[in-house]
């Protein structure tokens, strides 16, 4: 991923959007303390020193995009854009908490950057912390304030993940400069302690909002989101709601559900992030009572024959925001998943496990393990003769039949031009400028001509050709968001198989 797509001296992944570049900010950092759990499991001191430069590598590469990752444009974009890039820079300040904690009586090296990321999270968490509205719906993040109200599945689960995270693993800021712009109603940023329970507290209301939201399915998945179809009424009741499915919006809600019960002692956080891994599982045709994959291979709802899949990998025509919602998934299970801890981690102000607690969450943790491993190995079955991941594991499965879209289901992820109408635009916005319009478009990361990195990068001219050798050349092809879902899967996959 590095290698063919980071570039050095720009400190950016120039083919990546702004919030897919955070999620593979993200992906690296956990990466990072995958390597340093590899570190400590060593047999010898050439495989450990190995180890040490590689992660000294990657970790330099990521304090790099640290200086050239577009600060300036996310802050004026949607609040779930935001909500990533608060994940990623907690995930790399709870890499060094780990590397030292494993490794050394004192703090990493790399740990001076801790302040610079730690004020980068904070800054962007008290911005999207504007999105959480209490006077539609009862509660939950809006998505895009340029648009018509949508409370949807992935902001509120970054919200939740975000705040949560920010009381676990947040060390604190007491650098005011508000770094937003001038215009906005600010009086600046307030100093913030470490495990302030005002976090906590987002995180629990979030959540409880969310659970209660009536945004799941009959298969237990968790759908999009809501509009309100009576707005124009003056009605503030969330009642339209948009079927679609894809698999990112499982996913974010394990870590969140995770950090709830460290941070509560709650064991229903967890029964329920339990619950929705069995769920999807089930539904990408996975028999979860023989740890095996139905023998069809028609659609189940989010994958088919056991392996995981969005609606649009079978047509070629997914998006950049699409190619990267699998890695995000299982990014997010490797986190739920990791051993729940013996000790408080921060005596008074997070909880432990018992002995019998623990081992529940680890075997059921490791009952996931076949299914994963199918995935994985399905991932690994899409590599090019480069290394190059592609995005529909599915592809050798048996089956090129597309699934039908559910009924009520709005794919705007794929299809952003729906953004441009009611019920998401104004209808001031459907009848304005065409430079209205266009920012519309550019807020939502629709396909520009004209180069704007926000922008989602036009397709490969020659990928159509190429499709006729190999089904993942189509459409985008190959890309960095193709990349780390093999990254993520393997990584989560490694974690299990080395669960003490």
């Amino acid at each position: 991923m590095q290698t063919s797509y980071f570039e050095l001296w720009l400190g950016a992944w120039p083919s990546a959007i702004d919030w897919t570049a955070a999620v593979m900010n993200t992906h690296i950092a956990a990466s990072l303390a995958t390597l340093s759990k590899a570190l400590d499991a060593g047999t010898g001191t050439a495989y450990a020193r190995d180890i040490e430069n590689e992660l000294n590598r990657y970790f330099g590469q990521s304090a790099a995009y640290y200086f050239g990752e577009d600060t300036f444009a996310i802050r004026n974009e949607a609040f779930d854009d935001m909500l990533w890039v608060v994940l990623a820079w907690l995930e790399h300040i709870r890499f060094m908490q780990i590397h030292s904690r494993l490794h050394l009586n004192k703090p990493w090296h790399g740990s001076q950057y801790i302040p610079a990321f730690a004020h980068r999270a904070h800054v962007f968490y008290d911005l999207a912390s504007r999105g959480w509205d209490e006077s539609l719906c009862g509660g939950g993040m809006v998505w895009n304030p340029v648009l018509e109200p949508y409370k949807n599945a992935i902001t509120n689960q970054l919200w939740i993940s975000a705040s949560v995270g920010m009381y676990l693993h947040f060390p604190g800021d007491n650098n005011s400069f508000p770094f937003m712009n001038q215009d906005l109603d600010t009086k600046g940023l307030g100093h913030a302690e470490p495990h302030d329970t005002h976090f906590l507290e987002a995180a629990v209301q979030g959540y409880s909002w969310f659970k209660n939201s009536n945004m799941t399915n009959t298969q237990g998945l968790y759908v999009d989101g809501f509009h309100i179809s009576g707005l124009k009424r003056n009605s503030t009741t969330c009642d339209d709601r948009n079927e679609m499915v894809y698999t990112y919006n499982q996913g974010v809600i394990l870590s969140g559900l995770r950090g709830l019960w460290e941070s509560t002692g709650n064991t229903t956080y967890l029964e329920d992030g339990h619950e929705l891994v069995r769920n999807v599982m089930k539904a990408t045709g996975w028999i979860v009572v023989r740890g095996a994959p139905t023998s069809t291979f028609e659609w189940a709802g989010l994958g088919r024959a056991g392996i995981l899949e969005e609606m649009c990998d079978a047509k070629g025509d997914c998006s950049q925001d699409a190619q990267t919602f699998k890695g995000i998934y299982f990014q997010h299970l490797g986190q739920f998943c990791e051993p729940l801890p013996r000790e408080p981690l921060y005596p008074g102000k997070t909880y432990s496990a018992d002995k019998q607690l623990a081992a529940l969450h680890d075997r059921s943790c490791q009952e996931y393990a076949p299914w994963i491993a199918h995935n994985a190995r399905a991932a690994v079955g899409t590599r090019d003769a480069g290394g190059r991941y592609g995005g529909w594991w599915s592809a050798s499965s048996g089956t090129f039949l597309s699934a039908e879209l559910p009924h009520g289901a709005t794919d705007y992820r794929n299809n952003a031009s729906e953004l441009l109408s009611w019920p998401w635009a104004s209808a001031s916005q459907m009848q304005g400028s065409a430079h209205a319009s266009y920012k519309i478009v550019e807020q939502v990361f629709m396909p520009s001509q004209r180069g704007h990195d926000t922008a989602q990068q036009p397709l490969d001219a020659k990928a159509n050709a190429r499709a006729q050798r190999d089904w993942n050349d189509r459409g985008r092809g190959r890309t960095i968001e193709t990349q780390s879902g093999g990254i993520a899967v393997l990584k989560t996959l490694w974690q299990l198989m080395n669960i003490a």
